[in-house]
């Protein structure tokens, strides 16, 4: 099972994974359960990292990135995966932030912002989801009205991701409320500016390290120049044009955690006993790891596949979207099944399947519900 390699690596990403591992052995692995416990990584692991050159390893070396592709983030997320840490949230910072910026942001935004995100001096968000608001990103009630050259921005967000960290937010926000979708803009929000609030760190499930917060807006006024595009009312499609990376993220993400629970399930049945023998001697167990081997390669399969072509620029909208719903509704049944193998022990704190099995609930959910991934795929139909 360990002769595959996925086509998309070089040498280069090999001995990026190679750092990638490294950090994230000495680095995440050991301060996984305070990060759990004080709800957010430190905030000197985005330094630590900004140092190494692990930040922004797909954006352009003239803003401060590490002039990679879509390749190099995704070796970072793989590692980060197979040490089992949900809370750092930097495919969210490195491989979605900080692209709406480099995809839409004027020069100078560019120039300011994305050497600051790639060093980790800047920790970004973006504020999609409201109270009222999930998958429907048309009905976004947050508004930017526009006063002379400001916006005025009220509103709340919540589930936003490094939240509770972050420096910069890319907001999404009305300003033409009677145009529906052609009335959502993308505005940036320094944390610092006067009416900006942070709520609570909401208490989860699972990714329980992981920074996710209620975000206030009232009445915060930013320059009109922190539009991102070069007119209003380009909001959503901007958002549908970088999505599909997200989606592909969590397709990534998926994959690794259905890799590593086979693997720690492989090793804890066959040195377990039970009535004599290791549990792994027993038909049903085997059998239920051959079908959790082969959905794995499948899963790697497809999934690399989306990554080359994500790296040509040809991947499609329907096609990542099958990518996202079917990696995470495969992977949580797999961990379902990885978790029963490990007995009552699966569901203690001791071994590491019963946080995985948690963590990948919300895959299912977040950068649009499988259901609506189902409703994109049916639309090619």
């Amino acid at each position: 099972m360990n002769d595959y390699r996925s086509r998309w690596l070089d040498d280069e990403l090999d001995e990026l994974r190679d750092l990638a591992r490294r950090f994230c052995e000495k680095q995440i692995r050991p301060n996984m359960d305070r990060f759990i416990e004080q709800h957010h990584v430190d905030r000197e692991l985005w330094q630590e990292a900004g140092g190494l050159g692990l930040l922004c390893m797909s954006v352009p070396v003239e803003y401060g990135g590490g002039g990679g592709t879509f390749a190099h983030e995704a070796v970072l997320i793989e590692e980060q995966a197979r040490v089992g840490d949900s809370s750092w949230g930097a495919p969210l910072h490195s491989a979605i932030v900080a692209h709406y910026v480099l995809a839409y942001g004027t020069e100078e935004q560019k120039q300011h912002w994305l050497p600051r995100m790639a060093s980790g001096e800047v920790v970004g968000a973006i504020a999609m989801t409201e109270p009222g608001t999930g998958s429907d990103l048309q009905n976004v009630k947050t508004r930017a009205v526009r006063h002379g050259d400001d916006y005025v921005i009220d509103g709340s967000k919540t589930f936003i991701t490094n939240g509770a960290q972050a420096d910069l937010i890319v907001v999404v926000a009305k300003t033409d409320t009677a145009a529906g979708a052609s009335g959502i803009s993308l505005i940036l929000v320094e944390a610092e500016r006067t009416g900006f609030r942070r709520g609570r760190v909401l208490d989860k499930l699972g990714q329980r390290g992981q920074d996710t917060s209620e975000l206030f807006f009232d009445s915060v006024r930013v320059p009109v120049a922190n539009l991102l595009g070069t007119d209003e009312g380009q909001g959503f499609i901007q958002l549908m044009q970088q999505l599909p990376q997200e989606r592909l993220i969590l397709a990534v993400g998926s994959t690794v955690a259905v890799e590593t629970a086979l693997a720690q399930t492989l090793e804890y049945t066959k040195q377990r006993n039970a009535f004599g023998k290791p549990i792994f001697a027993f038909q049903n167990t085997k059998f239920t790891l051959a079908e959790i081997a082969t959905e794995a390669r499948i899963m790697r399969v497809f999934v690399d596949d989306c990554i080359e072509r994500h790296v040509r620029g040809a991947l499609d909208i329907p096609t990542v979207a099958m990518a996202k719903w079917w990696t995470t509704e495969r992977a949580q049944a797999a961990l379902d099944e990885c978790l029963q193998l490990h007995g009552g022990y699966g569901y203690m704190t001791e071994y590491p399947i019963g946080r995985m099995w948690v963590d990948q609930r919300v895959q299912k959910i977040y950068a649009g519900t499988n259901e609506i991934m189902k409703e994109i795929i049916a639309r090619t139909l």
